[in-house]
Protein backbone atom coordinates (compact mmCIF):
# COMPACT_ATOMS: atom_id res chain seq x y z
CA UNK A 1 0.00 0.00 0.00
CA UNK A 2 2.83 2.38 0.87
CA UNK A 3 4.51 1.68 -2.45
CA UNK A 4 1.25 2.29 -4.30
CA UNK A 5 0.80 5.60 -2.48
CA UNK A 6 4.33 6.71 -3.35
CA UNK A 7 3.82 5.75 -6.98
CA UNK A 8 0.54 7.66 -7.22
CA UNK A 9 2.11 10.66 -5.47
CA UNK A 10 5.02 10.63 -7.92
CA UNK A 11 2.70 10.47 -10.91
CA UNK A 12 0.60 13.32 -9.52
CA UNK A 13 3.71 15.43 -8.93
CA UNK A 14 4.91 14.88 -12.47
CA UNK A 15 1.51 15.87 -13.85
CA UNK A 16 1.32 18.93 -11.61
CA UNK A 17 4.76 20.11 -12.70
CA UNK A 18 4.49 19.20 -16.36
CA UNK A 19 6.61 21.59 -18.41
CA UNK A 20 5.83 23.29 -21.66
CA UNK A 21 8.61 22.25 -23.99
CA UNK A 22 9.82 25.42 -25.71
CA UNK A 23 12.09 25.32 -28.77
CA UNK A 24 13.81 28.72 -29.13
CA UNK A 25 15.69 29.37 -32.35
CA UNK A 26 18.22 31.81 -30.85
CA UNK A 27 19.61 32.45 -27.35
CA UNK A 28 17.83 35.75 -26.68
CA UNK A 29 14.37 34.21 -27.01
CA UNK A 30 15.41 31.15 -25.05
CA UNK A 31 16.51 33.45 -22.23
CA UNK A 32 13.29 35.49 -22.40
CA UNK A 33 11.12 32.36 -22.42
CA UNK A 34 12.97 31.05 -19.37
CA UNK A 35 12.46 34.30 -17.46
CA UNK A 36 8.73 34.45 -18.23
CA UNK A 37 8.00 30.75 -18.10
CA UNK A 38 9.96 30.09 -14.94
CA UNK A 39 9.50 26.59 -13.50
CA UNK A 40 6.73 25.76 -15.97
CA UNK A 41 8.87 25.72 -19.12
CA UNK A 42 11.63 23.47 -20.35
CA UNK A 43 13.57 25.58 -22.86
CA UNK A 44 15.83 24.24 -25.60
CA UNK A 45 17.83 26.73 -27.67
CA UNK A 46 18.77 25.62 -31.17
CA UNK A 47 21.79 27.92 -31.64
CA UNK A 48 24.64 29.25 -29.54
CA UNK A 49 25.89 32.74 -28.78
CA UNK A 50 28.86 32.42 -31.13
CA UNK A 51 26.87 30.98 -34.02
CA UNK A 52 25.78 32.86 -37.13
CA UNK A 53 21.97 32.78 -36.83
CA UNK A 54 21.53 33.08 -40.60
CA UNK A 55 23.27 29.79 -41.35
CA UNK A 56 22.12 26.83 -39.28
CA UNK A 57 22.03 23.18 -40.34
CA UNK A 58 18.63 21.49 -40.03
CA UNK A 59 20.11 18.53 -38.15
CA UNK A 60 18.08 15.46 -37.16
CA UNK A 61 18.61 16.43 -33.52
CA UNK A 62 16.79 19.76 -34.13
CA UNK A 63 13.98 17.98 -35.95
CA UNK A 64 13.59 15.60 -32.99
CA UNK A 65 13.41 18.54 -30.58
CA UNK A 66 10.76 20.26 -32.71
CA UNK A 67 8.79 17.01 -32.92
CA UNK A 68 8.39 17.00 -29.14
CA UNK A 69 7.97 20.76 -28.65
CA UNK A 70 4.83 22.48 -27.41
CA UNK A 71 6.00 25.86 -28.68
CA UNK A 72 8.46 27.35 -31.17
CA UNK A 73 9.81 30.81 -30.37
CA UNK A 74 11.51 32.38 -33.39
CA UNK A 75 12.64 35.81 -34.51
CA UNK A 76 10.83 35.70 -37.83
CA UNK A 77 11.47 38.39 -40.47
CA UNK A 78 13.19 35.61 -42.49
CA UNK A 79 16.09 35.26 -40.04
CA UNK A 80 15.55 31.49 -39.81
CA UNK A 81 14.23 31.05 -43.36
CA UNK A 82 17.17 28.87 -44.42
CA UNK A 83 16.60 26.14 -41.83
CA UNK A 84 13.52 26.44 -39.60
CA UNK A 85 10.92 25.59 -42.30
CA UNK A 86 12.84 22.36 -42.99
CA UNK A 87 12.90 21.50 -39.28
CA UNK A 88 9.19 22.20 -38.85
CA UNK A 89 8.16 20.35 -41.99
CA UNK A 90 10.11 17.25 -41.06
CA UNK A 91 9.08 17.34 -37.40
CA UNK A 92 5.56 16.18 -38.20
CA UNK A 93 4.33 18.24 -35.25
CA UNK A 94 1.08 20.00 -36.27
CA UNK A 95 0.94 22.13 -33.11
CA UNK A 96 4.06 24.22 -33.85
CA UNK A 97 3.54 25.04 -37.51
CA UNK A 98 3.19 28.71 -38.58
CA UNK A 99 -0.30 29.94 -37.91
CA UNK A 100 -0.83 27.60 -34.95
CA UNK A 101 -0.85 28.73 -31.28
CA UNK A 102 2.37 26.80 -30.69
CA UNK A 103 4.30 28.96 -33.17
CA UNK A 104 5.44 32.40 -31.99
CA UNK A 105 7.47 35.04 -33.85
CA UNK A 106 9.02 38.06 -32.13
CA UNK A 107 9.39 40.41 -35.10
CA UNK A 108 5.67 41.20 -35.65
CA UNK A 109 5.55 42.80 -32.20
CA UNK A 110 8.15 45.54 -32.82
CA UNK A 111 8.87 48.37 -35.25
CA UNK A 112 11.04 47.03 -38.04
CA UNK A 113 13.99 48.99 -39.41
CA UNK A 114 15.70 48.87 -42.82
CA UNK A 115 12.67 47.52 -44.66
CA UNK A 116 13.83 47.30 -48.30
CA UNK A 117 12.08 49.23 -51.05
CA UNK A 118 13.01 46.51 -53.54
CA UNK A 119 13.91 42.82 -53.37
CA UNK A 120 16.76 41.56 -55.52
CA UNK A 121 19.10 38.68 -54.62
CA UNK A 122 21.85 40.68 -56.31
CA UNK A 123 21.70 43.01 -53.29
CA UNK A 124 22.89 40.25 -50.96
CA UNK A 125 21.17 38.78 -47.91
CA UNK A 126 18.29 41.27 -47.74
CA UNK A 127 15.19 40.47 -45.67
CA UNK A 128 11.80 41.49 -47.06
CA UNK A 129 10.34 42.34 -43.66
CA UNK A 130 13.27 44.48 -42.55
CA UNK A 131 16.45 43.89 -40.58
CA UNK A 132 15.75 40.89 -38.30
CA UNK A 133 18.31 41.68 -35.57
CA UNK A 134 15.68 43.20 -33.30
CA UNK A 135 17.24 41.83 -30.11
CA UNK A 136 19.95 44.52 -29.96
CA UNK A 137 17.46 47.14 -28.71
CA UNK A 138 16.42 46.31 -25.12
CA UNK A 139 13.16 48.23 -25.50
CA UNK A 140 11.92 45.55 -27.89
CA UNK A 141 11.95 42.91 -25.16
CA UNK A 142 9.08 44.62 -23.36
CA UNK A 143 6.62 44.28 -26.24
CA UNK A 144 7.87 40.84 -27.22
CA UNK A 145 7.83 39.65 -23.61
CA UNK A 146 4.27 40.84 -23.08
CA UNK A 147 3.09 38.97 -26.18
CA UNK A 148 5.08 35.87 -25.22
CA UNK A 149 3.57 35.80 -21.72
CA UNK A 150 0.09 35.95 -23.24
CA UNK A 151 0.86 33.13 -25.68
CA UNK A 152 2.29 30.92 -22.94
CA UNK A 153 -0.89 31.50 -20.98
CA UNK A 154 -2.99 30.44 -23.96
CA UNK A 155 -1.06 27.19 -24.22
CA UNK A 156 -1.04 26.59 -20.47
CA UNK A 157 -4.10 28.29 -19.01
CA UNK A 158 -3.55 26.80 -15.55
CA UNK A 159 -0.39 28.87 -15.13
CA UNK A 160 -1.40 31.97 -17.13
CA UNK A 161 -1.44 34.21 -14.07
CA UNK A 162 2.06 33.13 -13.14
CA UNK A 163 3.38 33.90 -16.62
CA UNK A 164 1.88 37.37 -16.38
CA UNK A 165 3.36 37.90 -12.92
CA UNK A 166 6.78 36.76 -14.13
CA UNK A 167 6.60 39.18 -17.04
CA UNK A 168 5.58 42.09 -14.81
CA UNK A 169 8.50 41.37 -12.51
CA UNK A 170 10.89 41.19 -15.45
CA UNK A 171 9.48 44.36 -17.03
CA UNK A 172 9.92 46.34 -13.81
CA UNK A 173 13.56 45.30 -13.46
CA UNK A 174 14.16 45.70 -17.21
CA UNK A 175 12.87 49.29 -17.33
CA UNK A 176 15.19 50.21 -14.47
CA UNK A 177 18.10 48.58 -16.31
CA UNK A 178 17.28 50.43 -19.54
CA UNK A 179 17.37 53.75 -17.68
CA UNK A 180 20.76 52.80 -16.23
CA UNK A 181 22.17 51.78 -19.62
CA UNK A 182 20.89 54.92 -21.32
CA UNK A 183 22.44 57.16 -18.68
CA UNK A 184 25.78 55.38 -18.94
CA UNK A 185 25.71 55.42 -22.75
CA UNK A 186 24.99 59.15 -23.09
CA UNK A 187 28.57 59.86 -24.35
CA UNK A 188 27.89 57.57 -27.32
CA UNK A 189 25.08 59.69 -28.75
CA UNK A 190 26.07 61.03 -32.17
CA UNK A 191 29.22 58.88 -32.36
CA UNK A 192 30.13 57.73 -35.89
CA UNK A 193 30.88 54.03 -36.31
CA UNK A 194 31.63 51.52 -39.04
CA UNK A 195 30.01 48.09 -38.85
CA UNK A 196 31.17 44.82 -40.37
CA UNK A 197 27.72 43.24 -40.89
CA UNK A 198 24.50 45.23 -40.60
CA UNK A 199 23.66 43.57 -37.31
CA UNK A 200 23.09 46.58 -35.06
CA UNK A 201 20.62 49.11 -36.53
CA UNK A 202 18.30 48.66 -33.55
CA UNK A 203 21.14 49.21 -31.09
CA UNK A 204 22.19 52.36 -32.95
CA UNK A 205 18.61 53.61 -33.09
CA UNK A 206 18.32 53.16 -29.32
CA UNK A 207 21.59 54.87 -28.38
CA UNK A 208 21.72 57.51 -31.12
CA UNK A 209 24.85 56.06 -32.73
CA UNK A 210 25.43 56.92 -36.41
CA UNK A 211 26.59 54.21 -38.82
CA UNK A 212 28.75 55.82 -41.52
CA UNK A 213 29.93 52.70 -43.30
CA UNK A 214 29.82 48.91 -43.48
CA UNK A 215 32.64 46.51 -44.29
CA UNK A 216 30.51 44.06 -46.25
CA UNK A 217 29.93 45.22 -49.85
CA UNK A 218 26.50 43.55 -49.61
CA UNK A 219 24.83 41.96 -46.57
CA UNK A 220 26.37 38.54 -45.98
CA UNK A 221 29.18 39.01 -48.53
CA UNK A 222 32.76 38.84 -47.20
CA UNK A 223 34.77 41.95 -48.15
CA UNK A 224 37.99 41.83 -50.15
CA UNK A 225 41.07 43.79 -49.08
CA UNK A 226 40.59 46.18 -51.99
CA UNK A 227 37.02 46.86 -50.92
CA UNK A 228 38.12 47.46 -47.32
CA UNK A 229 40.59 49.99 -48.65
CA UNK A 230 37.74 51.80 -50.40
CA UNK A 231 35.77 51.93 -47.17
CA UNK A 232 38.74 53.41 -45.31
CA UNK A 233 38.96 56.19 -47.90
CA UNK A 234 35.19 56.75 -48.00
CA UNK A 235 34.77 57.25 -44.24
CA UNK A 236 37.97 59.19 -43.55
CA UNK A 237 36.23 62.57 -43.43
CA UNK A 238 33.39 61.16 -41.30
CA UNK A 239 35.85 60.34 -38.53
CA UNK A 240 34.44 57.05 -37.17
CA UNK A 241 35.22 56.37 -33.51
CA UNK A 242 35.32 52.57 -33.86
CA UNK A 243 34.62 49.58 -36.10
CA UNK A 244 32.14 47.03 -34.73
CA UNK A 245 31.51 43.36 -35.35
CA UNK A 246 29.25 40.75 -33.78
CA UNK A 247 30.96 37.99 -31.82
CA UNK A 248 30.14 35.43 -34.52
CA UNK A 249 31.67 37.48 -37.35
CA UNK A 250 35.17 36.75 -38.59
CA UNK A 251 37.62 39.12 -36.90
CA UNK A 252 39.79 39.61 -40.01
CA UNK A 253 37.89 42.47 -41.70
CA UNK A 254 37.51 44.52 -38.51
CA UNK A 255 41.15 44.02 -37.53
CA UNK A 256 42.31 45.08 -41.01
CA UNK A 257 40.08 48.15 -40.96
CA UNK A 258 41.10 49.01 -37.40
CA UNK A 259 44.79 48.93 -38.32
CA UNK A 260 44.43 51.00 -41.49
CA UNK A 261 41.83 53.49 -40.28
CA UNK A 262 43.45 53.84 -36.84
CA UNK A 263 40.25 53.25 -34.87
CA UNK A 264 39.50 50.68 -32.14
CA UNK A 265 37.97 47.35 -33.15
CA UNK A 266 35.00 46.44 -30.94
CA UNK A 267 33.42 43.00 -30.59
CA UNK A 268 29.88 43.04 -29.23
CA UNK A 269 28.22 39.93 -27.82
CA UNK A 270 25.12 40.33 -30.03
CA UNK A 271 23.16 37.77 -27.96
CA UNK A 272 23.21 35.82 -24.71
CA UNK A 273 26.38 33.73 -24.65
CA UNK A 274 28.20 35.99 -27.08
CA UNK A 275 30.78 36.87 -24.41
CA UNK A 276 31.78 35.66 -20.95
CA UNK A 277 29.90 38.58 -19.43
CA UNK A 278 26.69 38.08 -21.46
CA UNK A 279 25.43 35.15 -19.41
CA UNK A 280 21.83 36.41 -19.41
CA UNK A 281 19.79 39.25 -20.91
CA UNK A 282 20.96 41.78 -18.33
CA UNK A 283 24.58 40.77 -18.84
CA UNK A 284 24.14 41.07 -22.60
CA UNK A 285 23.44 44.79 -22.41
CA UNK A 286 25.80 45.42 -19.51
CA UNK A 287 28.63 44.12 -21.68
CA UNK A 288 27.40 45.79 -24.89
CA UNK A 289 27.37 49.25 -23.31
CA UNK A 290 30.66 48.63 -21.51
CA UNK A 291 32.47 47.62 -24.73
CA UNK A 292 31.18 50.66 -26.61
CA UNK A 293 32.20 53.05 -23.83
CA UNK A 294 35.61 51.43 -23.56
CA UNK A 295 36.25 52.17 -27.25
CA UNK A 296 35.56 55.92 -26.98
CA UNK A 297 37.62 56.32 -23.82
Amino acid sequence: MKRLFLLLFSLFSLAAHADLKVFATVPEWGALASVIGGKHVDVFTATGGLQDPHHVEAKPSLIARARNADMIVATGAELEVGWLPVVLRNSGNPHVQPGQPGYFEAAPHVRMLEVPTRLDRADGDVHAGGNPHIQTDPRNYLKIGEALATRLGQLDAANANEYQANFRNFAERWKMAIAKWEAAAAPLRGAHVVTQHKAFPYLYDWLGIVEVGTLEPKPGVEPSVSYLGEVVADVETKKPRMVIRAAWNSSRPTEWFSEHAHVPAVTLPFTVGGSDQAKDLFGLFDDTVAQLLKAIK
